[in-house]
């Protein structure tokens, strides 16, 4: 299995090519970018972005389960980065670079310790996987956007926290959208698109058939995505403050595909830190819909339509020790999101 995993792996990573001698804006998350003038620029912002892939070699999901997820944890994978994207966002802020062979801060290593293939580790793939329980029937199955997008929030849609503070705290918004049948319906394209344009933009979770991606950006009619697709080591703490973390890193340009390959199941991601942020949100999609021959993915209303009812689709709940363990995370008061499901 390694020696065919590593063959694999070999033939990917020839197949990257560079950016293309265009004209056209590269867009990275909210930042734009000229290929002529600021290339390097744009591979540091992909190399910045935390990259979770395929591991082999990590302690035994649920004690006895897989100790890979080769083959059926693309999803799961990219619903970390995009989940971690937000978090590098809090922490670090968006204009934050990697730099390898780089002392990096300790909220860095923090964020990185989350995601950890590691049982005790916040975000794990261990931790998605006992969340999984409830909704698919192993380890092995398959996941959808949907599917990531429920597991990172961990309350069934429609609950509600009793005493919410009236203070506002740093929102992660995700949005499952399916934007056609069969094929992407070309009257999104363009608002797709200027959703990479934001600057609260956390990029989309998506791909084709079996095949899921982290799309972080766009050049021209191609969208570039970060691929969970390589079977890597699991990663070993060297001790209690290091974790080595070049394989976390995209080194090598991205991928690129075009946007009407794109399987029309997909989900929306964005961060919005202030109630500024979010209300600058708020206008920037009331203007997608004024953009001449494209539909809006999605509409924002006062109060939900009286013929829409939130099921209980998941039927989960988390115990009173899991709330805990999650308000202890950076060990600080201040530290709290809001994950909004759409």
């Amino acid at each position: 299995m390694d020696a065919a995993t590593l063959t694999y792996d070999t033939l990917r990573f020839a197949e990257f090519e560079d950016f293309p001698e265009t004209s056209e804006p590269v867009w990275i998350l909210g930042r734009k970018y000229s290929i002529f003038t600021e290339k390097d620029e744009i591979l540091s912002d992909v190399a910045s972005r935390l990259w979770f892939t395929y591991r082999r070699n990590f302690p035994a999901i649920g004690g006895t389960g897989p100790t890979s997820d080769t083959g059926w944890g693309c999803m799961l994978r990219c619903g970390q980065m995009i989940f971690a994207q937000a978090l590098v966002c809090r922490h670090l802020g968006r204009d934050w670079r990697w730099t390898q062979r780089k002392r990096q801060p300790d909220s860095y290593f923090n964020v990185l310790n989350a995601f950890l293939d590691r049982k005790d580790s916040y975000y794990s793939i261990h931790q998605i996987g006992r969340l999984c329980r409830a909704s698919l029937p192993c380890a092995g199955a398959a996941a959808f956007p949907t599917d990531s997008e429920r597991h990172c929030n961990g309350f069934p849609a429609g609950a509600e926290v009793a005493n919410r503070p009236l203070a506002w705290r740093p929102l992660v918004l995700l949005i499952p959208l399916r934007l056609g049948l069969t094929d992407i319906n070309e009257a999104y394209v363009e608002t797709l698109k200027h959703c990479f344009m934001m600057p609260q933009s956390l990029g989309v979770i998506g791909g084709k058939p079996n095949s899921a991606h982290y799309f972080i950006g766009y050049v021209g009619e191609e969208l570039i995505y970060l691929d969970p697709h390589t079977t890597q080591p699991a990663v070993e703490l060297t001790d209690s403050c290091f974790i080595p973390d070049e394989s976390f890193h995209c080194q090598h340009p991205p991928c690129r595909m075009g946007i009407g390959e794109l399987d029309p199941s997909i989900a929306v991601g964005f961060f919005c830190e202030t109630e500024e942020d979010f209300n600058d949100w708020c206008q920037q999609v009331k203007k997608l819909s004024l953009l001449g021959g494209a539909l809006p993915m999605f509409e924002l209303v006062e109060q939900q339509p009286s013929h829409l009812v939130c099921q209980d689709v998941l039927n989960l709940s988390l115990d009173s020790s899991d709330v805990e363990r999650l308000e202890r995370f950076f060990d600080s008061e201040d530290e709290d999101f809001e994950i909004l499901t759409l």
